[in-house]
C-alpha cells in the first residue's frame, strides 16, 4: 500500500500528519502505522494493533468522551470516506489491563489526480495528559470544601460547580449549569459590582469583595467573592471562589451587642471602675462614678497610667497591686489609699480582672471608697480601745462583742503559740475572760506587777502592743480555753 501511493499522496498525508498516522485500507485493512502512532496503543509492532479493523476492535477499547461506547470505531469512519476532526477517544489494551490512553482524532481522505479516494488515514495525537489534569483538577474542584463556580467568558455561562457551593447556596447542580452570571448572580449586591463586572467582561482579575448572595428559597447570603480567569481545556473560563461571612457576620453582631451590653453597665455602674491595658496600665476609659468619686474627667485619665496621674498615694502599693494582677490575672479587695484630684486622701478596696477584649488584654479595675467606713471603724477602735483600758466590768459576750468589731469576719484557727508559757497562756486565757489584773491576780494567786510582767512577755510574743489586741488574738485561735466563772 505505501509503495503504490505516488508522491503527491504521501505529500497530502505529511501535510495532514500530527503525532501518529495509520493508514486503512478500503477493505478495512490496516496497511501502516508510523512509530508514534504505535507508541500510542502501547505496542511495537504493526501485529499488535491487528492487521484488520475487526481484530482492532477486540484488542481495544473505546469510548467516546461522550461517555458512551460508539457503534462504529473511528478506522471504520475513515474507511467510511467520512471527514472528522477533534473527536476524543478514550482507548484502553483488552489484554493488558491498564494501559490506557487519550486520543485526538481526525481523519484524512487522500486522493489521487482524478479525485478518486486511494489512501485512507487515521491522525492520532496523545492527550493524554492534558485530560489526566484535567480530571485532577475535576476531582480536586469538586472536591474542595471552598464553594466555586466556573463561567465560560464567551456567552458567560456556568460549566461547573462544586459541592461547596451547593450546599452554600441551597441550589442544585442543574439550576447553575448553563445559566448565565446574571441568572445565577454570583455578584449579587457586591461593593463593588461595576469593577467587578468590567474585569468580568475583560477575562481579568476581579479582587475580592463582599457581595450578597440571593438564595433560591428568598433568603440571602453574605459572602466574600473573587474571580480568577483560567482556560478549561482550551475555553477561557472566570473561576470564582467565595469565602462564607455568614457565621463571621453572626459573631460580629453577638460580639457588638455583647460590646453594647458591656459598654452599658461600664458606663452605668455606681462602683468607680476604670479599664486599662494590662501591659502598661495605660487607662482608655472611665466610667461617670469614677469621675464623680475622685474628680477626674475622662479626658485627664485616658492614655495615661494611675501612677502617673497621681492617684496612689503610696507607690509600694501601686506596685503590689500591678504585680499581684500581672501574675495572677486579679486582684481582689486589696486596701489601699487612693488620691481625690483635689489632693485629698480616700481609702478604697481595689479589686481588678483581666480580661480579653478583641485581641487585647486589658485589666478591669473596681474601686470601692470606704473612706467613711474606716473613719468611723477607727473612730469605734478609739472608743474601743479607751473602755477596755479596764476590763474588770466588761461582761465575757460584750468582750467577744468588742473582739469582732475590732477585727469582723475573723475565724483563725491557727493554734497556741508554741512558746507561750503554762503561765502566760493561763493570763491570756483569763485576759480574753475579760479579767482585769487585779481580778487575774487574785485568781492566780499573783501580785499585780507580777501580772502585768506576764502580760507584757506575752504581749512580745504574740507582736500585739494593747489588750484589745491580745483579746482579738485569743479570740481567733479558741481562747478562752475555760468557761468563765459565773457569779
Amino acid at each position: 500500500m505505501v509503495a503504490g501511493v505516488d508522491r503527491h499522496e504521501l505529500r497530502q498525508i505529511v501535510a495532514g500528519l500530527s503525532e501518529g498516522v495509520i493508514l486503512v485500507e478500503p477493505d478495512q485493512t490496516i496497511a501502516y502505522a508510523n512509530a508514534a502512532a504505535l507508541a500510542m496503543h502501547g505496542a511495537e509492532t504493526l501485529g499488535e494493533l491487528g492487521e484488520t479493523v475487526e481484530i482492532y476492535r477486540e484488542r481495544f477499547a473505546l469510548r467516546y468522551r461522550n461517555n458512551h461506547t460508539p457503534n462504529q470505531y473511528p478506522m471504520e469512519r475513515v474507511v467510511s470516506g467520512e471527514r472528522f476532526h477533534d473527536v476524543i477517544v478514550d482507548v484502553k489494551r483488552t489484554d493488558k489491563p491498564g494501559v490506557d490512553f487519550v486520543h485526538s482524532l481526525r481523519s484524512l481522505v487522500a486522493t489521487d489526480r482524478e479525485g478518486t479516494p486511494s489512501c485512507l488515514a487515521l491522525i492520532l495525537k496523545d492527550v493524554s495528559e492534558q485530560f489526566e489534569a484535567e480530571d485532577r483538577f475535576e476531582t480536586t474542584f469538586n472536591a474542595n470544601p471552598a464553594p466555586a463556580v466556573i463561567c465560560r467568558l464567551s456567552d458567560l455561562r456556568h460549566v461547573k460547580v462544586n459541592v461547596g457551593f451547593l450546599e452554600m447556596t441551597g441550589y442544585t447542580r442543574d439550576a447553575v449549569i448553563g445559566r448565565s452570571v446574571y441568572e445565577v448572580d454570583v455578584l449579587a449586591n457586591a461593593r463593588n459590582r461595576d469593577l467587578a463586572i468590567n474585569r468580568l467582561n475583560e477575562g481579568a482579575t476581579i479582587p475580592q469583595m463582599e457581595a450578597c448572595l440571593d438564595l433560591p428559597d428568598g433568603g440571602t447570603r453574605f459572602v466574600i467573592v473573587a474571580g480568577q480567569p483560567m482556560e478549561l481545556g482550551d475555553e477561557p473560563c472566570m473561576l470564582f471562589t467565595f469565602a462564607d461571612l455568614e457565621l463571621r457576620k453572626k459573631a460580629e453582631t453577638a460580639l457588638r451587642q455583647s460590646e453594647e451590653r458591656f459598654a452599658k453597665a461600664f458606663r452605668l455602674t455606681p462602683v468607680p471602675t476604670l479599664i486599662a491595658r494590662a501591659e502598661d496600665f495605660a487607662v482608655t476609659g472611665v466610667n461617670e462614678a469614677f469621675a464623680r468619686v475622685f474628680g477626674y474627667a475622662a479626658d485627664a485619665m485616658v492614655g495615661r497610667s494611675p501612677g502617673e496621674i497621681g492617684l496612689w498615694v503610696h507607690d509600694a502599693a501601686r506596685t503590689r497591686f500591678e504585680t499581684a494582677l500581672l501574675r495572677t490575672g486579679f486582684v481582689l479587695g486589696l486596701e489601699v489609699c487612693l488620691r481625690h484630684q483635689d489632693g485629698t486622701s480616700l481609702d478604697c478596696l481595689a479589686s481588678a480582672e483581666r480580661v480579653e477584649i478583641g485581641d487585647t488584654a486589658f485589666a478591669l479595675i473596681v474601686l470601692q471608697d470606704i473612706t467613711a467606713r474606716k473613719r468611723s471603724e477607727r473612730e469605734m477602735f478609739e472608743a474601743v480601745e479607751t473602755a477596755m483600758a479596764d476590763t474588770s466590768w466588761f461582761s465575757r459576750g460584750l468582750i467577744e462583742k468588742l473582739a469582732n468589731l475590732r477585727r469582723p469576719g475573723t475565724d483563725h484557727r491557727d493554734g497556741i503559740a508554741p512558746n507561750l508559757t503554762v503561765r502566760e497562756r493561763q493570763i491570756l486565757d483569763l485576759i480574753c475572760q475579760g479579767l482585769g489584773d487585779e481580778a487575774i491576780a487574785q485568781r492566780l494567786n499573783l501580785s499585780r506587777n507580777t501580772v502585768r510582767n506576764h502580760s507584757a512577755s506575752l504581749y512580745r510574743k504574740l507582736n500585739v502592743h494593747k489588750r484589745t489586741e491580745a483579746i482579738v488574738w485569743g479570740r481567733d485561735n479558741g481562747f478562752p480555753l475555760s468557761p468563765p466563772d459565773k457569779k
